[in-house]
C-alpha cells in the first residue's frame, strides 16, 4: 500500500470513528415552564398538582430536590443560565437591562454548535444583555425545531412554555382547582381572592404541563426518545404574590427533573427513579450540557457540571441575587445550604413590597396592599410592606414559608455566621457588581462590560466596601466616626454607601458637601438622607437637576425611586417633570419602567 492509500485509509477510519461518536452523542432537550415552583408539581409531592407529563419524566428519571435559581425573576436568571456565570458578577443582574457581556464570554450553545450540534430555541430569549447571540443558534424563533437538522445530527433544543407565566394571573378565568383546597402561605391573608389566584396558578401549571407533553409526544413519534436526555425545569420560583422577584423559597426553588434513556445512563449522576438532595443551581446547566455532549468546558463557567464525565462534587452552598426589579430598585443577596437560607438586605430601610406596576396586576397582590393600608393584616402578613431587616435567616425545613426570622436567635448564631461568611466569599469570588449603583455602573462601563469596572480595585474596593457596609448596617445604629469616614472617602462607592447608612443614623451628619459630589448617585443618596429628616430646597434642587440635565434613563429612574422613598411631598416643579416623564415614556413604549414609576408616584402624591 503506497503512502497516499495509507493516508486515505487512515482518514476514512478516523472519519468512521467520528461518525460513530457523533451518533453516540446524546440529543439534549429542555422543556421549560415559566414561573414555576416545586410546590405545584406532582413529582415533588403536591396532592393538588396535575402534571402528568412532568411526573412521567420523574418516573424512571432523577428529581433534584434542592435546585435553586440564581435570581427570582426571568431575565437575570436566563442571563446566568445561558452563560454559566452569575449575572450578578457581569452587571447583567438588573431586570431587562442591556449590558455587554465580559470579553470572551459566549452563550453556551455556541460551543455545542461548534461541536456539530444543531441548536434551536423556541422561542424565549430574554438574556438581559446587549451582546449578540446569533452564533449560539441554528434556529431561534417560534418554529425552531430539531426536525430541521441534518440527518443523524445531534441536537440541543429548548422549548419554553408560558402558560404558567405570571401574566396568566392578570385576568380571572374559570377555575378547575378548588380554591377551598389550596394552602395559603402564612405571609398572605386568607381571602377568597388570594385563594382564587393560588388555584388559578395550579391550573396555569397544568396547562404548561399539557403543552410540554406535546413536545414529548413529538420526540417519541420521531423515534428519538431513546437517544435524548431530557431536562425539565422552571426558570425560577412561583408566580403568586411574594414568590417571583423575592429571595425566599417560593421565589428561587424551581423544579428540576432529568430523564436519561438507558443508552446514556452512564452519564447520569444517579440511578433511575432517584431523588437527589445535592445542591444544584440553574447556573450549572451550561457546564452540564457540555459535559454530556463531550465538549471541553471553557474557563468562563462559574457553575459546575452535575452530570456527564466532567461532573464535579456538589458544593456546600449555592447563591441567589435580587437587584432592580422592573421600575423599583433594591439589592439583596441570598445563600442556602439546602436547609438554612440567609438573606442579606443592603437597603433595609426599603420594604419588600414596593409598588410594581406588573406585579400589582395580580388581584391577590392588589388586595394584599389594600388590606395593609387599611390595617387589617396580622404581623406576619404586614411585614412585607414594612422596612426589612439587614439580615434574615430561615430554617426552611421547619419554616418553608420563610416567615420566622432567626437572625437574632442566639441558638441560630452558628448558622448565621457560617452562611454570612459563605456569601461574602462568593461575592468576592465573582466580583459582585451589585454594590455599584446601576447609573454609576453604566456611566463607568460605557459600552463595555461592567465586569471590567468591578475588577478595578481602585474604583471598586469590594472587600473594603463590604466591610464598611456591614459595619454601618449590622449594628443597632451606625457608629458616628465610621460613618463620617465613609462620607469623606475618596472612593465614590464608599461615599454612596455611607450616605445610604446616614439615613438611619441617630443624628444626621453634615451632608451638604455631598450635594455637590461629582457622582450623581452620591448626590442623590445625600439628598434622600436630608429629605428623610426635613424639607430642603437644596436637596430638591439636586433631584430636579437629576431629572432634567441629560441624565441617562437609569439615572432618571434611580432619581424617581429616591422621590418615592422620601416621606414628604415633592415641589410643584418636580411634579411637573414627573408628569412630563409619564407622557414621554408612554410615547416610547417598551417596558416603560420610568413612566410606570413616575405615574405611580404622582398617583399617591399628596
Amino acid at each position: 500500500m503506497n503512502i497516499r492509500k495509507q493516508i486515505f485509509t487512515l482518514w476514512a477510519l478516523c472519519s468512521l470513528i467520528g461518525v460513530v461518536r457523533a451518533a453516540d452523542r446524546p440529543n439534549l432537550l429542555w422543556v421549560v415552564s415559566e414561573d414555576n415552583v416545586t410546590t405545584t408539581v406532582g413529582a415533588y409531592g403536591d396532592p393538588l398538582a396535575r402534571t402528568p407529563n412532568v411526573d412521567g419524566l420523574a418516573a424512571g428519571g432523577i428529581v433534584f430536590e434542592r435546585c435553586y435559581s440564581t435570581s427570582a425573576v426571568c431575565a437575570p436568571t436566563r442571563s446566568s443560565i445561558i452563560t454559566g456565570r452569575y449575572a450578578s458578577g457581569m452587571g447583567t443582574q438588573h431586570m431587562r437591562s442591556q449590558r455587554a457581556l465580559p470579553a470572551g464570554v459566549k452563550f453556551f450553545p455556541e460551543f455545542l454548535r461548534a461541536a456539530g450540534y444543531f441548536t434551536t430555541n423556541n422561542a424565549k430569549t430574554d438574556y438581559n444583555t446587549s451582546s449578540p447571540w446569533a452564533a449560539a443558534w441554528n434556529e431561534n424563533n417560534q418554529t425552531a425545531h430539531w426536525r430541521h437538522r441534518a440527518a443523524g445530527q445531534p441536537f440541543f433544543a429548548i422549548f419554553n412554555f408560558g402558560q404558567s407565566h405570571e401574566s396568566q394571573l392578570h385576568k380571572r378565568v374559570p377555575l378547575v382547582t378548588d380554591p377551598a383546597k389550596v394552602r395559603v402561605p402564612a405571609y398572605l391573608p386568607d381571602t377568597p381572592t388570594v385563594r382564587a389566584d393560588l388555584a388559578q396558578y395550579y391550573d396555569c401549571v397544568s396547562r404548561a404541563d399539557a403543552a410540554l407533553g406535546q413536545i414529548l409526544e413529538q420526540l417519541a413519534a420521531d423515534g428519538l426518545a431513546e437517544d435524548t436526555i431530557i431536562f425539565y425545569y422552571g426558570d425560577h420560583g412561583g408566580a403568586v404574590s411574594r414568590s417571583k422577584r423575592f429571595l425566599y423559597e417560593n421565589g428561587t426553588h424551581p423544579p428540576l427533573i432529568a430523564h436519561f434513556p438507558k443508552k446514556f445512563q452512564h452519564l447520569a449522576p444517579a440511578a433511575p427513579d432517584s431523588r437527589v438532595r445535592e445542591l444544584v443551581n440553574l447556573v450549572d446547566l451550561a457546564p452540564t450540557m457540555l459535559s454530556l455532549a463531550g465538549v471541553p468546558l471553557p474557563a468562563q463557567f462559574q457553575g459546575r457540571a452535575f452530570a456527564g464525565p466532567a461532573r464535579q462534587a456538589a458544593p456546600e452552598f449555592t447563591f441567589m441575587f435580587r437587584d432592580r426589579m422592573d421600575e423599583r430598585y433594591d439589592l439583596a443577596r441570598a445563600v442556602t445550604d439546602g436547609r438554612y437560607r440567609y438573606i442579606r438586605n443592603f437597603y433595609p430601610s426599603q420594604p419588600w413590597g414596593q409598588h410594581l406596576d406588573y406585579l400589582w396586576k395580580q388581584a391577590s397582590m392588589s388586595e394584599w396592599a389594600k388590606l395593609f393600608a387599611a390595617g387589617k393584616l396580622n404581623a406576619t402578613q404586614r411585614a412585607f410592606f414594612e422596612p426589612k431587616p439587614a439580615e434574615e435567616l430561615f430554617d426552611c425545613a421547619a419554616d418553608p414559608d420563610n416567615v420566622r426570622n432567626l437572625a437574632a436567635d442566639p441558638a441560630a448564631r452558628p448558622q448565621l455566621v457560617r452562611l454570612r461568611a459563605a456569601l461574602r466569599a462568593h461575592q468576592l469570588a465573582i466580583r459582585d457588581t451589585g454594590l455599584l449603583p446601576e447609573p454609576l455602573m453604566i456611566d463607568w462601563a460605557g459600552p463595555g462590560s461592567p465586569a471590567l469596572v468591578a475588577a478595578d480595585e481602585k474604583r471598586y474596593p469590594l472587600a473594603r466596601l463590604l466591610d464598611q457596609v456591614d459595619a454601618l448596617q449590622l449594628s443597632a445604629l451606625p457608629e458616628p466616626a465610621a460613618l463620617a469616614a465613609a462620607l469623606r472617602a475618596p472612593e465614590a462607592v464608599l461615599r454612596y454607601w455611607g450616605a445610604v447608612a446616614a439615613q438611619r443614623a441617630a443624628a444626621l451628619p453634615e451632608m451638604t458637601p455631598l450635594l455637590g459630589d461629582e457622582q450623581l448617585v452620591v448626590r442623590l443618596a445625600a439628598a434622600e438622607a436630608i429629605l428623610r429628616r426635613g424639607d430642603s430646597s437644596a436637596a430638591w434642587a439636586v433631584i430636579e437637576a437629576a431629572l432634567t440635565e441629560g441624565t441617562n434613563v437609569e439615572g432618571r429612574l434611580f432619581t424617581v425611586n429616591v422621590v418615592a422613598r422620601v416621606p414628604r411631598s415633592a415641589p410643584a416643579s418636580v411634579k411637573a417633570i414627573l408628569a412630563q416623564l409619564v407622557k414621554s415614556s408612554s410615547a416610547t413604549g417598551g417596558e416603560n419602567y420610568l413612566g410606570h414609576a413616575a405615574e405611580d408616584l404622582l398617583r399617591i402624591a399628596p
